[in-house]
């Protein structure tokens, strides 16, 4: 199964950045149909996950994917999950 993955590791200081990487990601999974991006926003404070879990609630964004899966092995890393 392919699938994107966007480590936002290096631009974790950058919103808007970040808010490109994931608009970037979310379109081209929707362009390619490709059925699973994982999103890294790592462990650290939790804040860099709360941003993307809000963006990704975003009514322009929910609409594009099926559902979120958090990792329960390890809590820096979500997965969105698209149907096509």
């Amino acid at each position: 199964m392919a699938k994107l993955k966007l480590d936002l590791h290096p631009i974790c200081k950058d919103s808007r950045a970040i808010d490109r990487e994931l608009e970037r990601v979310i379109e081209e999974a929707v362009e390619k149909k490709i059925r699973l991006v994982e999103i890294i926003p790592g462990k650290g404070s939790g804040q860099l996950k709360k941003k993307v879990l809000r963006f990704l609630q975003k009514p322009e964004i929910k609409n594009a994917f099926h559902r979120i899966e958090k990792d329960s092995k390890n809590f820096g890393r979500l997965f969105v999950h698209f149907r096509f």
